[in-house]
């Protein structure tokens, strides 16, 4: 549980989010019919070269924009309705996902034309032929930065920064990797990388040839260094399972009646500490019959005094804790925020050298151990306190992403603990600023957009309330209104909301925690009150 809530910056949000990202513009070789105008909903939208999340990224459309839809490839198995659009005021043309689209009030979406990608249109409707296929380019395409980036010399966050660009720089790019992700350009005269996602670029990207050559990623920070080859594929998890965080074991009665069969308890690791230091929350667990999630995280002074050689001794010590018999392992917690990871070392790519080190040790001690990534804080407060300090979860999962990190996991990582509305609501928040944390499925759809291979675990999900306690720390004020009896539903809510949107685990953010409302309000989040009353338990099992 964090120490502390970073205040998060105000950010327009319609909806929740999601997010896939760019993709070439495709040509119509006829104009469609019953185009339609509709609405961005999410912060950044995908813009695909063909329908499905395996199209390629060749643009992204942001918050707001306002697109005209000109046809429909509703084919089962593409994870939904893909439409073809294209800004209304020029720009990409594309395939994005139609859920993160407002249609005007009582459009039908089946009433857009079929398009067929493979070229040839749907008979039986007035839909418009289409060409996938991309114009070849001689000399490059230009292109411009939209904000202020970062002009690195190789392909990933990892690579030394040349300097930094602020937005409108034009430049042209020459290559690309073969996902898309970085381009390779050149800014007057100079020859460097650029994330794709952050500039426009005035053609496909398809079109750029493939880089095959690409340098040695070399590391920018005292943890960094290479990343080892995965020893093991990542484990399949299927159906749903669901427990709480305990401070103890005094209630297992009470959480076997509530259908919990995961306990979680987090482990702070010290160098040179014994694996046999938690042989005892092992086998306690496994006595009163649950399986046991340890979220294991040692202390930022050893990862900066340490950096890779710290890594290998970390993962030795969890892969031993796996031979214990721990049944899932989370690695480290939130090392998006400087309390937990080094200040100015804060990336997604150093984090998966440590992750990727972690899950070959526990693999090769106990295969059947989940490796669950360390859970992100949610916030949106790196503009107010500086990427030297924390970096938004959204802004980490891409560099995790980017990095490489999908082939170190079993699952992802996630916490949801600032909730103060219905799990079911996707709006109305009344921070008034509507960022995707604030609701539960903008968190889900916001991490499947960068993970769409992995499930989702959320290692933490809890509602705070202060009733019992007399008040909250002013950091905690935003959920200074919410009763106990909306703590209580709200949890229970929301494990059906992640049972049905397939979340594969769920950890109740708190059961037994105490503790008064300083820095840290654990108590607040508790399942038993102060009082010994467990309001949530009523509407359990789920």
């Amino acid at each position: 549980m964090p120490k502390s809530k970073f205040k998060f910056i105000s950010i327009t949000i319609l909806l929740l989010l999601a997010a896939l990202i760019l993709t070439p513009s495709t040509i119509f070789t006829a104009q469609a019919q019953g185009a339609v105008q509709a609405t961005v909903t999410t912060d950044t939208l995908n813009v695909r070269s063909v329908p499905g999340d395996n199209g390629a990224i060749i643009d992204r459309f942001t918050l707001n924009t306002v697109l005209n839809v000109e046809g429909r490839e509703d084919q089962l198995g593409n994870g939904g309705i893909w439409v073809f659009a294209q800004p209304v005021n020029g720009g990409t043309r594309g395939w994005v996902l139609s859920d993160w689209l407002l249609f005007p009030d009582g459009f039908v979406i089946e009433t857009l034309p079929v398009i067929n990608i493979t070229g040839s249109a749907d008979p039986s409707s007035t839909s418009s032929t289409i060409s996938a296929e991309a114009p070849s380019v001689e000399g490059g395409i230009t292109g411009s930065t939209r904000n202020p980036i970062n002009f690195r010399n190789g392909p990933g966050t990892n690579f030394g920064i040349i300097r930094g660009l602020e937005g409108g720089v034009a430049f042209t790019a020459t290559g690309r990797l073969a996902n898309n992700a970085w381009i390779r350009v050149v800014v007057n005269g100079q020859e460097g990388w650029l994330f794709t996602s952050l500039v426009t670029l005035n053609g496909d990207v398809n079109a750029l040839p493939v880089v095959e050559n690409v340098p040695v990623q070399s590391s920018a920070v005292s943890s960094g260094g290479s990343i080892p080859a995965a020893a093991a594929s990542p484990r399949p998890i299927s159906g749903f399972t669901y427990g709480a965080h305990v401070a103890n074991f005094n209630n297992g009665d009470l959480m076997a009646r509530m259908g919990m069969t995961w306990v979680k308890v987090q482990v702070r690791y010290g160098v040179g500490q014994d694996p046999n230091s938690v042989a005892g929350l092992i086998n306690t667990a496994h006595a009163q019959g649950f399986r046991i999630l340890l979220g294991i995280v040692g202390y930022p002074g050893d990862v900066a005094a340490g950096g890779t050689g710290y890594f290998d001794q970390y993962a030795a010590f969890v892969g031993g804790v796996a031979a214990l018999g721990a049944d899932a392992i989370e690695v480290w917690n939130e090392p998006n925020l400087d309390r937990e990871w080094p200040t100015g070392q804060i990336s997604g790519a150093n984090y998966t050298q440590l992750l990727a080190r972690a899950f070959n040790a526990i693999k090769a001690n106990n295969p059947n151990t989940l490796v669950i990534s360390a859970a992100l804080a949610p916030t949106g407060a790196e503009g107010a306190f500086g990427l030297e300090r924390v970096w938004n979860d959204n802004r980490f999962l891409a560099s995790m992403r980017d990095a490489g990190a999908a082939a170190y996991m079993d699952c992802l990582g996630a916490h949801y603990n600032e909730g103060i509305v219905s799990p079911y609501q996707t709006s109305g928040d009344p921070r008034g600023d509507n960022y995707y944390t604030r609701y539960l499925l903008g968190m889900i759809r916001t991490y499947r957009s960068y993970f769409p291979t992995r499930p989702l675990c959320f290692t933490e999900l809890g509602y705070l309330s202060p009733e019992g306690f007399g008040g909250l720390a002013g950091t905690f004020g935003w959920a200074a209104d919410t009763s106990v009896a909306e703590h209580a539903l709200w949890l229970a809510q929301a494990i059906d909301v992640a049972r049905n949107a397939g979340v594969r685990m769920v950890i109740i953010w708190n059961l037994n925690f105490s503790g008064s409302f300083g820095d840290d309000p654990m108590g607040g989040y508790a399942m038993i009150r102060p009082d010994g009353s467990c309001p949530a338990c009523v509407y359990f099992p789920r």
